[in-house]
């Protein structure tokens, strides 16, 4: 597999290799040893899958915080999605930033988002499928929102944004100044 890091430290595109004919394609997508040669040693212990059917639909940017903060390995089954990650590590030297990365079925990248940053997408094709791995439970008590379209973060969602499709939940997220992040930069640093 090529893996990547995507201009934040831990944030990595990687890209599982396929072997095609003329039945279609085979690809190992994930492997706990080979990930954790590549960086990425966390037991993922749930599959979750979403459809959003309308082109512009975004889901984020969203966490949650300890003692229930997952890392996630995010892929696309059908469609195509821009995918995003903020550091949201208090005392992080990239505090704030972003890195993003689009995700198609037909070229087959993941994302790894550690745990400590902001995860969202916003869909570029209609019926698009994302299916990610997680490393912990959902917490509804520890789960939470920053609002996407944050002037303070910077974040070009494409054209699509100007009309988005988005839950009641991110409609309403807080700002990124009003956030209180619950991440430390130092304890996530070993």
């Amino acid at each position: 597999m090529k893996v990547d890091e995507i201009g934040l430290p831990g944030v990595l595109a990687i890209t599982p290799r396929r072997f095609g004919d003329d039945r279609g394609f085979f690809s190992e997508t994930y492997n706990r040893k080979a990930f954790a040669e590549a960086g990425v040693d966390v037991e993922f212990i749930q599959d979750n899958h979403s459809m959003s059917a309308e082109v512009g639909t975004v889901r984020g940017l969203h966490f949650q915080a300890p003692p229930f903060a997952q890392a996630k390995l995010v892929r696309v089954v059908r469609g195509r999605i821009y995918d995003v990650a903020v550091d949201s590590r208090v005392g992080s030297p990239s505090f704030g930033k972003h890195a993003g990365l689009e995700l198609t079925a037909s070229g087959g990248e993941q994302l790894f988002v550690p745990a400590g940053f902001l995860h969202g997408f916003i869909t570029l094709e209609p019926n698009t499928e994302v299916v990610y791995k997680v490393d912990n439970h959902y917490s509804r008590d520890h789960d939470g929102a920053v609002r996407f379209d944050d002037p303070d973060l910077e974040i070009d969602w494409g054209p699509h944004a100007a009309n988005t499709v988005l839950s009641d939940k991110d409609a309403t997220a807080q700002s990124w100044r009003a956030f209180s992040s619950p991440f430390d930069y130092s304890r996530a640093v070993r």
